[in-house]
């Protein structure tokens, strides 16, 4: 929901409108794919890390708006919370060292912003859920001051006409109610963006979703919420639960979430707007003054802007982005699976694991979404959640079996295979992968680290869980300022 929207109200004109306008832009969208009017020659890979903001006692500090005005950078945004921003980092080709290269800037960019940062009493932190987070701090009030949140907020609620509720069963158990949709704060993650043309689209997103799961077991680091022990990606569930604008009765007819894995492969990025059209109602029925046909008719390419909207309040894991730059229209993967963290260079070997992983099973003579259900995508999707790096999936030919021999076994070559046809040069390739491949062997990854950090201060330390909690907090931040890749990092 990356667009400016201003507060306003919707009658019910302004909806009929919109619906009409979206289905224009999508018939103008098919007219631009049968023409081939897209980007295709260099392909970009683009990253958006989410970040959370503590205080010196490692608790939330909502001061996003201080924290943004002292880093006076264009690259970090607001995001849904006052204890959240954002960076958008600019995107880069994968040829030679270009994941070194996205290291570098992410690094001094978020080293700059810290400095910046502290001159408010703010520190920035990268992970998936912030363990010292209490109900408390996420209400009405902790929203960010944008009007495009309170407006979103408002909708939601309009939708679903009673308070969310969020039950989770994991190790331990949490159900809660909330009056806002500002738990769904909460979930930082980090979002990759991979440029494909169109006909290689369904390819590269019948890839994406088939390795969600794995995506999600290798990258955990969600695994506590309110003080409880949840999922490893608690994350996943938090964010399902926290937009689902579904009261009880229409989950029960079958309605599709708005967070959504989706249900079937498919055969073109058509589908996938089209799907948005066909089941979701509008959130912000905003219309754009654009006619997109008659922008077309005129040789122009259109902004598509209703359409970009309506999806982008659509929370697909793998979502389609369609985009203008410089004049010339392009699609993306919007991959958004994984958890912020825990370290720039963990980030950038999940980053590179996914992006070589998917351009070899996408390039692949026999697709893997040929052998394997939807289904069979969706069930590892929750059981990796669930389970983290222990977690059993099903693969093709292998049946079931830990995601950690499956991916030792099957798919770090095939990664290294994807990286080669980028034109990664292999000293980097074989870095970043070294690090998934050491995660397999070792068994940590940044759930099992907070998991087990947790226990220690428990138990050897006899704190209570709010003491714990913080002190999980100072040593997760001393350890992500050093870089270190997340297996490496010694319990407490």
């Amino acid at each position: 929901m990356g667009e400016d929207v201003g507060a306003r109200t919707f009658s019910r004109e302004d909806r009929a409108r919109y619906r009409e306008k979206v289905r224009r832009c999508l018939d103008v969208f098919a007219e631009m794919l049968r023409e081939s009017r897209f980007d295709v020659e260099r392909p970009m890979t683009g990253l958006e890390i989410e970040l959370n903001l503590v205080d010196d006692d490692s608790e939330p500090a909502m001061r996003n708006a201080d924290v943004l005005a002292a880093i006076a950078d264009p690259a970090f945004q607001t995001e849904l919370g006052q204890f959240n921003v954002e960076i958008n980092v600019a995107p880069r080709r994968l040829v030679g060292t270009g994941t070194a290269q996205f290291e570098e800037h992410v690094r001094a960019s978020l080293n700059a912003a810290e400095e910046k940062a502290r001159t408010v009493g703010a520190h920035m932190v990268m992970i998936g859920i912030l363990p010292t987070l209490r109900p408390e701090h996420l209400t009405a009030e902790t929203l960010s001051a944008n009007p495009r949140y309170a407006l979103l907020n408002e909708q939601i609620f309009a939708a679903r006409g009673e308070d969310l509720r969020i039950s989770i069963s994991g190790v331990e158990r949490l159900a809660t109610t909330a009056d806002t949709i500002t738990p769904e704060a909460a979930c930082t993650s980090t979002q990759v963006h991979l440029q494909v043309s169109p006909a290689q689209f369904a390819d590269y997103w019948n890839a994406a979703q088939a390795i969600a799961g794995i995506q999600v077991a290798l990258g955990a680091n969600s695994p506590l919420l309110f003080g409880r022990e949840l999922w490893r990606e608690t994350r996943v569930p938090l964010f399902q639960q926290a937009t689902d604008t579904r009261p009880e009765e229409i989950k029960a007819q079958g309605v599709r979430p708005r967070v959504w894995f989706g249900e079937r492969w498919i055969t073109t990025v058509f589908d996938l707007f089209e799907e948005n059209v066909r089941y979701f109602p509008a959130l912000l029925p905003v219309c754009d003054p654009e006619d997109p046909a008659e922008t077309l008719t005129a040789g122009d390419v259109p902004k598509l802007a209703e359409m970009r909207l309506h999806n982008g309040t659509i929370y697909r894991w793998n979502r389609p982005v369609y985009d203008v730059l410089k004049g010339r229209p392009h699609l993306r993967v919007e991959n958004r699976v994984l958890p912020a963290g825990p370290t720039v260079l963990d980030t950038i070997a999940n980053s590179a694991f996914y992006f070589g992983l998917v351009r070899a099973l996408a390039e692949s003579d026999r697709p893997l979404w040929s052998q394997m259900s939807f289904s069979a995508a969706e069930e590892n999707f929750t059981s990796c959640a669930r389970h983290g790096i222990d977690a059993q999936v099903f693969w093709p030919g292998l049946g079931y079996l830990p995601v950690t021999e499956l991916v030792l076994r099957r798919l770090l070559p095939l990664a290294y295979h994807g990286l080669d046809r980028w034109g990664l040069d292999p000293a980097e390739r074989d870095r970043l992968l070294g690090i998934v491949e050491q995660r397999c062997l070792t068994g940590r990854n940044g759930a099992s680290w907070q998991v087990e950090t947790l226990h220690r201060f428990e138990s050897a330390d006899h704190l209570d869980r709010p003491a714990a909690l913080r002190e999980v907090v100072r040593h997760y931040v001393e350890l992500m300022h050093s870089n270190r890749p997340v297996h490496e990092w010694p319990i407490p």
